[in-house]
């Protein structure tokens, strides 16, 4: 299939959209198009947001796109606009390409909303880290479906996870995608099937938009690969134990044996996250180096906490947050301990990879924790403790976020660039599903 000339009819965007934009944009289009698209409500979430899903084409198949997911993953909720437009405009796409298309523009609108404060400012990164929010795991709607495996259950399923979960059953879908994105590192794909050929042509894809390609260390040590910057979909029953949470979108797609992509893309490119050049430092050294950071950062979170958690009063998202990061990710970095063949020489974008990492979790976390600090404050929660770790706290981060600064050499991808990888994606895998 030939996705280029789809692709070049994606706009230009300047800006993510709020959740009140998404909710306009759908109901502009099924008021305009009342004959193609299908609007309804699915669910509603834990706050009271309606979950809506714009149906539009004609099967036999059906596919499932999930913007959101993450609600500080936004770059989905534009390609669902984007594939939802086309879909409206182009017949032979609507109907002769075999689909009947369901779209959520996001899965979390709770979340989204305490991430809108950068939304309208996607290529200023000191924005993002101070208005960043990601639910802790366990809040997460992507890693909420229900899981059984050896010695774990988990059925603490979200409202949002079970509205999808109903779509997907309603639906029994051939294809499900769920839109995720990332910081600084490359592009990269999961599938939960080892299709190389359909790897290599994503992974083209997005090199054809200028996007480089993460070679650099895997997400999860445990990620196998299928292809450049492409990796078989881990399953809830490896991870789920891990940090406490249930099954993943591709757990209960396999219900249905769908083919289930997640495309993760980053904001600013570097290219040496794409370099293959060895270093002369072992990858050994560059993972030790990597679990220092990261330890040093929870080591400083969890004791500054201590210093305020008797003064806290406020039950606030960014808490749970914190304190589910300071609990739980020193389990996930232990997993590093035991990588592979890690006496040979580490590459160039192994030792960026591990770098960019330390400092995004540096400033999504510190940023967090800030925010916590001043929900207190502005509540009127002043005490000693409070205002002397928001004042330390405040200083560390400006540290960091020059250290960030320093090391970067990356720019901002073009919006609209982001969007037609994700475009370009779900119809190669569309058409890879439905040839089975």
């Amino acid at each position: 299939m030939d996705v280029a000339p789809f692709l070049s009819r994606v706009p230009g965007y300047t800006a993510f959209p709020t959740v009140d934009q998404m909710h306009a944009e759908l109901d502009e289009l099924a008021a305009a198009h009342p004959d193609l698209v299908r609007l309804r409500r699915i669910g509603t979430s834990r706050l009271g947001e309606p979950l809506r899903v714009a149906s539009i084409g004609s099967g036999p198949d059906d596919a499932v796109i999930i913007g959101g997911p993450h609600p500080n993953e936004p770059i989905g909720a534009l390609t669902v606009s984007a594939l939802l437009r086309l879909l409206v405009e182009d017949a032979e796409l609507r109907e002769g390409f075999g689909y009947r298309w369901h779209l959520i523009p996001c899965a979390d609108p709770d979340g989204a909303r305490l991430n809108e404060g950068w939304y309208g400012r996607p290529s200023d990164r000191r924005a993002y880290a101070e208005h960043f929010y990601r639910p802790c795991e366990a809040d997460q709607v992507e890693w909420t479906f229900p899981l059984t495996g050896p010695g774990y259950f988990f059925d603490r399923t979200l409202p949002e996870t079970e509205a999808l979960m109903r779509l997907m059953d309603e639906t029994k879908p051939a294809f499900v995608y769920s839109l995720h994105n990332g910081e600084l590192q490359g592009a990269f794909y999961y599938l939960s099937r080892p299709d190389r050929e359909l790897a290599e042509r994503l992974a083209a894809l997005a090199t054809a938009e200028g996007l480089p390609l993460h070679l650099g260390p895997p997400e999860v040590p445990s990620a196998v690969a299928i292809g450049p910057a492409a990796y078989e979909t881990p399953r809830g029953v490896h991870l789920g134990p891990v940090f406490g949470v249930g099954g993943g979108s591709v757990d209960y797609a396999d219900r249905f044996d769908a083919l289930h992509l997640v495309t993760e893309l980053p904001y600013w490119a570097d290219e040496r996250v794409a370099d293959q050049t060895p270093t002369d430092r072992r990858y050994a050294d560059d993972i030790q180096a990597f679990l220092k950071g990261q330890r040093a950062l929870i080591g400083e979170l969890a004791a500054s906490l201590a210093a305020v958690r008797a003064d806290l009063t406020i039950h606030s998202p960014f808490r749970r947050s914190l304190e589910d990061f300071v609990g739980t990710h020193d389990e996930f970095i232990d997993a590093w301990e035991d990588f592979p063949d890690a006496d040979r020489p580490a590459t160039v974008a192994e030792v960026v990879g591990n770098e960019q990492v330390v400092h995004s979790m540096r400033l999504r976390y510190c940023g967090t924790y800030l925010r916590m600090l001043d929900a207190e404050i502005g509540a009127g929660n002043r005490t000693p403790a409070i205002r002397a770790e928001r004042a330390r706290l405040g200083a560390r981060f400006d540290e960091w976020f020059a250290e960030a600064e320093e090391a970067a050499v990356s720019t901002p991808i073009p919006l609209r660039s982001l969007v037609a990888v994700q475009l370009g994606a779900a119809l190669l895998a569309a058409d890879a599903a439905r040839r089975g």
